[in-house]
């Protein structure tokens, strides 16, 4: 997945901003064309996750498919068909950090020094 520069698509009635494109090899013939299928996608939410905004499949061939040979050309290919400009990989956010309800490290010291009072 790549970030890509925001694009406005019209989803489900309302304006949305897509800021991560996905793309994949639908198919390949191994000797002159490759389809290609993509999503964009809007920034994730936490709890949500992805939405996607749009979908569609590319069909690579001639010389494209010829000069074919890493996932970064590929993923210029789709960018290049689509009008979208790729601004670097997509990292995904890190998850939010586990509430400090209780130290059970402390706790389980005190057992271990204390059998009796785990009980």
């Amino acid at each position: 997945m790549k970030t890509i520069q925001p694009v406005s698509i019209w989803f489900n009635g309302q304006l949305q901003t897509a800021t991560v494109l996905s793309a994949s090899v639908g198919a390949d013939n191994l000797i002159d064309r490759a389809s290609f299928s993509y999503q964009l996608f809007n920034d994730v939410d936490a709890e949500k996750g992805f939405t996607s905004l749009a979908s569609g499949y590319l069909m690579m061939d001639g010389e494209a498919y010829n000069n074919w040979q890493t996932n970064d050309y590929a993923y210029d290919w789709v960018a290049q068909q689509l009008n979208l400009t790729i601004t670097g990989e997509y990292v995904p956010p890190a998850p939010p950090a586990p509430s400090p309800e209780k130290d059970y490290t402390n706790e389980q010291s005190q057992i271990e020094s204390n059998p009796s009072s785990a009980n």
